[in-house]
């Protein structure tokens, strides 16, 4: 049988199904029949706490924890309620209670949390905080005299209830496992291999981490996993058992599966039988990316499997319901604000000469400048310094970013880290020229450097917050940072949206990448 050497850089031992070693060479003769080869593949059953039982057992978990948060929230109200003499106590209870378990399961509360999510104490506080406000818009739609300091008093055993939930589901349960991540072994030529390990290993917050790979062809990786073995560059009838060996050597359970031209439909066709056949789970990664899973729906025609992709959000109700919380929240938050405001104006007006706001030219939506509202954290001719600066610029692209910019006043370096000068744009989210949440608002001379590509991030309007600021902000790189963008251009929601505002405060919190 003719064969391929392996080189160098690939001297991880193959392993057969049995235990014992293989050849370093990968079979290139023509296909034949191929079916003895499938029917001689193992199917020893493989004992695993998968993503299947996980869910089962949170599953059989779920009816526990709502009725925890139903009860916690609902009864505390309603004995506050009444001893407020508040009219329809019972009925307002019951709604509070109601209200909190449906925005916890639209939220995805009562799925099972993947690793890298942020904590149960800080998601169930921003779900607090967001119950308050539905509640409150359901007061004043209703018309109902329930007198607001009462009713926010009612609300309150609601978050601890809601904290003490989620511990609960962290206990150790009789017969519950640990949840366990996917052991990925990613199958495909070397370039897919090398891009599919890098996205996977670049974001937290998936369950699947790669163990290892099986390239097609002898061309070497980069990601530098641990290979088991290789596949000829034409249809082999060795392929299966090659993949299910390089997988029970490294305790994979699942194959991903790079399609490319020497993965031809008829390759991967019979590539999944055997491996379904031999107990391993397989996925297939299409060429697309970037697409939330929520916009892609799968249909058959003809033989076909067919990916509908839904058009990003550019119009309808959640546009106008995205519109209406922006000035409803930017309103509110001058209103409770202006205390802190009035604070930081005068620290800032104390702590440097200069002006108390810095107004900067800013591109928004469909590229329309406009002025954009921030607390002065520099000295005041910080813009003639720029220029002698560039060299030490610490950021790939048309942005310019220094962690120590000296620059930057000392109040100017705490208002960066906690974000609070990033407050007075709420003046431009009442303006609509920006939205609570989006992209980063570019200055001029960056728009006037970007492709088309970058381009796009002006589809929708700059944000207060976004993706971007919740991931890492100045630690991001250009190429992250625009990649982060055009995932919100493309897949924005409502519920992105109160979701990104919650893990906002996290990111406040820890202050991590603002400088």
């Amino acid at each position: 049988m003719g064969h391929v050497e392996l080189p160098d850089s690939d001297r991880s031992e193959p392993v057969g199904l049995a235990g014992a070693p293989r050849p370093r060479t990968v079979s290139n003769r023509p296909r034949g029949n191929g079916l003895d080869e499938l029917w001689r593949a193992p199917a020893a059953p493989r004992e695993r706490s998968g993503p299947a039982a996980a869910k089962s057992r949170a599953t059989r978990r779920i009816p526990v924890v709502v009725c925890a948060e139903l009860l916690g929230l609902g009864v505390p109200a309603l004995l506050v309620l009444r001893t407020g003499g508040q009219s329809r106590a019972v009925v307002a209870a019951a709604v509070a209670a109601l209200a909190w378990s449906g925005l916890r399961a639209v939220r995805g509360r009562y799925a099972e949390r993947s690793p890298g999510g942020p904590p149960g104490t800080l998601t169930t506080t921003g779900d607090w905080l967001l119950l308050i406000g539905v509640l409150a818009v359901l007061r004043t739609a209703s018309g109902d005299a329930l007198d607001p300091v009462t009713a926010v008093v009612a609300l309150v055993p609601g978050l601890p209830a809601g904290i003490a939930a989620q511990a609960l589901r962290r206990l150790p349960w009789p017969g519950r496992r640990p949840r366990m991540v996917r052991r990925v072994l990613v199958v495909g030529e070397a370039p897919g291999v090398d891009r599919a390990v890098r996205l996977l290993a670049s974001r937290a917050g998936h369950p699947y981490t790669v163990v290892a790979a099986v390239p097609v062809g002898t061309a070497p990786l980069e990601c530098g996993v641990p290979v088991p073995g290789r596949l000829a560059p034409a249809p082999a009838d060795d392929d299966v058992s090659t993949v299910l060996g390089g997988a029970f050597a490294q305790d994979a359970d699942l194959a991903l599966v790079v399609p490319g031209p020497q993965l031809s439909e008829e390759r991967l066709c019979r590539l999944s039988w055997g491996l379904h056949d031999g107990g391993l789970a397989l996925s297939v990664l299409p060429g697309l990316s970037g697409i939330a899973a929520g916009r892609v729906r799968a249909t058959a025609a003809a033989g076909l499997t067919l990916l509908h992709i839904a058009p990003p959000l550019r119009r309808g109700p959640q546009s106008a319901l995205k519109a209406v919380m922006d000035r409803v929240g930017a309103a509110l938050g001058l209103l409770v604000l202006t205390p802190l405001l009035v604070l930081i104006g005068a620290a800032v007006r104390c702590g440097s000469d200069g002006p108390v706001f810095h107004r900067q030219i800013r591109h928004g939506q469909h590229n329309r400048p406009f002025t954009m509202w921030k607390f002065r954290t520099m000295v005041a001719d910080a813009e003639s310094h720029k220029e002698r600066l560039l060299a030490t610029n610490e950021i790939d692209g048309p942005m310019f970013k220094m962690r120590r910019d000296p620059r930057v006043t000392g109040i100017g370096r705490l208002l960066r880290r906690t974000s609070l000068d990033e407050l007075p744009q709420l003046l431009n989210v009442l303006r609509g020229d920006m939205s609570l949440v989006g992209p980063r608002p570019p200055l001029p001379e960056e728009v006037s450097r970007y492709d088309e590509r970058e381009f796009r991030r002006l589809a929708v309007k700059p944000g207060l917050t976004g993706l971007w600021q919740v991931s890492g902000r100045s630690d991001l790189s250009w190429q992250e940072t625009v990649s982060l963008d055009l995932w919100y251009v493309d897949n924005w929601s409502v519920a992105t949206d109160m979701g990104l505002m919650a893990r906002t405060l996290r990111a406040v919190t820890n202050g991590r990448g603002a400088y």
